[in-house]
């Protein structure tokens, strides 16, 4: 049995608080900090980079762009099942979170050699990389908190304002090193985003190696598994898993995305046999839990459009121009972060604030389908009524649909981690974390058949773009609306859980 489920279940250890909370929290935020910046880092690159480099810069490459950077951010989440299970049951979640950076920190540093296959290469071993650290870091803020312990959700808001902290930066830091340092805006250089995108893994993972004696017993190994041997395999077959994760990566996308499904109908299974072995109260909290994780699939496979078409519409279709001087597309990535660390503490006191009337889990999921489904809203009104002689449409219409956006994720994505371990079997934690990432996989991978789709097959357009955000707003709103039908019926399977 992992650290985690020792501390949701026996108690949490006397920690020394510092701003209210754990101090340990401050050290995982900023281990987050540094692996987000170079998550962050290479995100709005990559598309652009892949026409660029591999296409020439023709519009037919953005589709197969697209469609790669979605099944790219699918095996991110995806490998973060199998690195909750890893975590759970062998060497414990300290070790995962170590040894998957030091296989980020490579992966980042082979997608700066100029080549289509090593470039993919270097995609697989980020996936495998990450698998083993994303997922354990966040279970690890669970243990934390008592399960019923009201400054959880803060807790857990703070932890995603960590995230989003390296996320602001490295956009405007890469992009500019790219843009003005090293290249030029109409000929960047790339490659420089993607080592210091490295170098800020290095970082990460030089935090976490001498902040992890905070942390006392939580996420130590697993009983029997306190020796080294256990890690030599794991580092083996995280090795061993790279040349799968590329094979994923290079086939059709609509291939890989019956590979997940199947894959979440195993992990749903499991789950749900897990519960019901605990009882009652379990069984229907995880029934609970699933059904979040399907509505959190239609969330992410239209926010993710951030990272593919959003900067193919920045790219082509925004006015960017602001007297001469051009707002650099890469720069549209830090909007988001940026509003996070504004609106994230008001979320945080809010949720706290109204005590009693805090809305529940699923009705802050549908405020976040909502949310998100407005922001789309705007994009149809801008792509309708707003486009010039030109054919650009006005940069605060895409600026304000970035933040619009960050409104509906506050309502979801914080929450949904913090949902996680309150509602997963006991035993299996890492693993349902494991599976809020996979339900997110399977969103990232439909964003990028979608952003496919509203390209086409020679490069986006005004009408393309507005039939394709058309359908995003209402597929959206919809799912959201019945959310909120839906909640009364999802409480009562929670069993009080707030």
């Amino acid at each position: 049995m992992g650290g985690v489920t020792e501390q949701t279940t026996a108690g949490v250890p006397e920690f020394k608080q510092v701003l209210g909370h754990p101090k340990p929290l401050w050290m995982l935020f900023m281990t987050e900090f540094w692996e987000r910046f170079a998550f962050y880092g290479i995100r709005w690159a990559l598309t652009l980079y892949i026409v660029a480099q591999f296409y020439d810069g023709s519009g037919t490459g953005e589709a197969p762009a697209n469609t790669l950077y979605g099944a790219y951010l699918a095996l991110i989440y995806a490998a973060a099942l199998f690195g909750g299970y890893v975590a759970d049951r062998l060497i414990g979640y300290q070790r995962s979170i170590l040894i998957g950076a030091v296989v980020m920190s490579a992966g980042l540093f082979l997608i700066a050699v100029p080549n289509e296959q090593v470039f993919k290469i270097g995609l697989a071993t980020i996936i495998c990389g990450n698998g083993l650290f994303k997922p354990n870091i966040s279970t690890m803020v669970g243990s934390l908190y008592g399960l019923n312990d009201p400054r959880r959700d803060a807790g857990f808001t703070y932890f995603y304002m960590g995230i989003n902290a390296g996320a602001a930066v490295a956009p405007v830091l890469t992009g500019w090193l790219a843009e003005r340092v090293f290249g030029s805006e109409s000929m960047p250089a790339y490659k420089v985003v993607f080592i210091a995108s490295g170098i800020g893994m290095l970082l990460s993972l030089v935090w976490f190696w001498f902040g992890r004696r905070q942390l006392g017993g939580v996420g130590r190994p697993p009983e029997g598994g306190e020796g080294n041997m256990r890690s030599l395999w794991v580092a083996l077959g995280t090795m061993a898993a790279i040349p799968v994760a590329f094979a994923l990566l290079t086939i059709d996308a609509s291939v890989l995305a019956w590979i997940l499904g199947v894959l979440f109908a195993g992990l749903c299974a499991l789950i749900l046999a897990e519960g019901v072995r605990e009882g009652s109260v379990r069984r229907d909290r995880s029934i609970a839990m699933l059904i979040i994780f399907v509505f959190n699939v239609l969330f992410w496979m239209f926010f993710e459009q951030a990272g593919s078409s959003f900067n193919f519409l920045a790219q082509n279709i925004v006015d960017r121009d602001f007297g001469g001087w051009i707002f650099p597309v890469g720069w549209f990535q830090s909007v988001n972060p940026i509003a996070i660390l504004v609106l994230g503490p008001l979320f945080a006191w809010a949720w706290v604030a109204l005590g009693p009337a805090n809305p529940s889990i699923p009705r802050k999921f549908g405020l976040g389908l909502i949310g998100n489904g407005l922001a789309f809203a705007l994009l149809m009104f801008a792509l309708s009524s707003l486009v010039d002689d030109a054919g650009k449409i006005p940069f605060w219409t895409l600026f304000m649909v970035y933040v619009i956006q960050t409104a509906g994720e506050l309502c979801l994505s914080p929450i949904g981690l913090s949902m996680v371990t309150k509602l997963a079997p006991v035993r299996l934690v890492g693993f349902g974390m494991g599976g809020w990432f996979l339900s997110t996989a399977i969103g990232n991978n439909l964003s990028g058949i979608f952003a496919g789709h509203v390209s086409g097959e020679t490069g986006m357009t005004v009408a393309s773009a507005y039939a394709g955000y058309t359908f995003g707003f209402w597929a959206l709103v919809g799912s959201g609306v019945l959310l909120f039908l839906v909640a009364p019926l999802i409480n009562r399977l929670m069993h009080g859980v707030k």
